[in-house]
């Protein structure tokens, strides 16, 4: 078993001991349960054999320490009945399950880690695109009290032809954290990733946002649709848009020009001033008020800074909630700058902008900041792929010095995948465990 890419150092079978896994109380009733069943039946049935099984007992304690016998007789006992019941439990799990069971864990295993992630943090992760998921993917190793906050601004590619066809929420980063918190090798999650290449009206949708869109109309609204369709992936945590609102993005530019559409705002080439939706007062959508209120730990991002992460603070609410929340809170930056969005941007750049974009009348936010630390990147590959270059993609500056007087702690940390082409993408787990450290360090202050 593996948290953290590290083995739980517990012998196979001794993992069964460990306090928490809920079985040795079950294991104990059925000794005393099997016990007292067989006396009743020595009762109903008259069976002298045990009389003469007894008193043999009595005679063979005036030759051997009964002690030793006992606890032998016990210890054998136990190691049978366990023996059976994990077979017996082998043998009503499906064929296929079962062997995977066997080749990549024990079943005591499986249980320890389920026991292990049930208690871990209630964690909040907020955003969308492709950084929510990576992230995701990553948290999962964590804990199972993951909620997803989902932003729903999207209108280009598939979920913005079933947006506007159809009339539902975009599906596509809700999908992708569905299948995030799933199983990646299941064979349910790659259909859910499925995308059409050919097919008259199914070239560019993925079989997961049809699937969805088809279970909101059957379930009558999103959010319902979104927990049926995790509950065929068997996810862990849940996913919930930000609202339910027809949400639709523009951006203020520099040169006073108003751009709509959530997939044009980057395409302008012009300079983000402040990012706006309509309706202007959208809702959020069922529950996402109250995971942010009881959550442990709450990470923003990483994602595009304004369509994927500012976008869920335009819902006011939502904003409202994550200032007034007890829980620890960090952004994750991102490691290049987008041309379209952050062009020459550093990290404090980033994190001012989501300042500018929180701020409420009726929030004091000159006591505290809207979140505790910034994680960041501080490595690259030396072999930077030169399409970066060409398309005006740069690494984001850290500069300490601007953060420091921002009054947030900086999180220095290697996230990114090992590469030969000189390619930047999160590592899921680097991300996921450098969150992981800090908050237990913060935890303890």
């Amino acid at each position: 078993m593996k948290i953290f890419d590290k083995k739980v150092k517990v012998p196979k079978d001794a993992i069964w001991l460990v306090p928490g896994i809920k079985v040795k109380r079950w294991f104990a009733l059925s000794i005393v349960g099997s016990t007292l069943a067989a006396i009743g039946v020595t009762f109903i049935f008259k069976l002298e054999p045990l009389y003469y099984i007894v008193k043999a007992a009595k005679e063979l304690f005036h030759v051997v320490p009964p002690e030793p016998v006992g606890v032998l007789c016990v210890f054998i006992g136990a190691v049978f009945f366990i023996l059976a019941w994990k077979k017996t439990n082998f043998s009503t799990l499906d064929t296929d399950n079962t062997d995977d069971l066997r080749r990549k864990q024990s079943m005591g295993e499986v249980l320890y880690r389920k026991m292990k992630l049930d208690h871990g943090p209630k964690i909040v992760a907020i955003g969308g695109g492709t950084g929510l998921s990576m992230l995701l993917r990553g948290i999962k190793k964590i804990t199972n009290n993951i909620t997803a906050i989902v932003t729903v601004g999207d209108d280009g590619g598939s979920s913005g032809r079933l947006r506007e066809q159809m009339g539902v929420l975009p599906p596509g980063d809700i999908r992708n954290c569905i299948a995030a918190l799933a199983d990646d090798d299941d064979i349910v999650t790659k259909l859910f990733q499925y995308r059409f290449k050919t097919g008259q009206g199914l070239e560019g949708h993925s079989f997961g946002n049809l699937f969805i869109t088809a279970m909101t109309a059957i379930c009558g609204d999103m959010v319902s649709a979104i927990k049926e369709s995790s509950k065929v992936l068997l996810i862990r945590g849940r996913v919930l848009p930000a609202t339910c609102d027809d949400m639709k993005l523009y951006a203020k530019m520099e040169d006073d020009s108003i751009v709509r559409g959530e997939s044009n705002i980057p395409e302008a080439g012009k300079r983000i001033m402040q990012l706006c939706c309509e309706p202007a007062n959208c809702k959020p959508g069922p529950d996402v008020i109250d995971a942010i209120k009881n959550a442990d730990l709450i990470i923003l991002g990483p994602g595009s800074l304004y369509t994927s992460v500012i976008s869920n603070f335009l819902v006011k609410d939502i904003t409202r909630a994550i200032w007034a929340a007890k829980a620890k809170k960090i952004y994750v930056c991102n490691a290049m700058t987008q041309v379209g969005e952050t062009d020459n941007y550093s990290v404090s750049d980033h994190v001012k902008t989501i300042f500018d974009h929180v701020r409420l009348d009726d929030v004091d936010d000159s006591k505290k900041n809207f979140f505790d630390a910034v994680l960041v990147n501080n490595t690259m590959p030396g072999n930077l792929a030169e399409k970066y270059e060409q398309a005006g993609s740069l690494p984001v500056e850290i500069d300490i010095t601007e953060l420091r007087k921002l009054g947030i702690e900086v999180v220095e940390r290697s996230l990114l995948e090992d590469n030969k082409e000189g390619y930047v993408r999160h590592n899921c787990s680097k991300v996921a465990k450098a969150i992981y450290y800090w908050y237990k360090r913060v935890s303890k202050k």
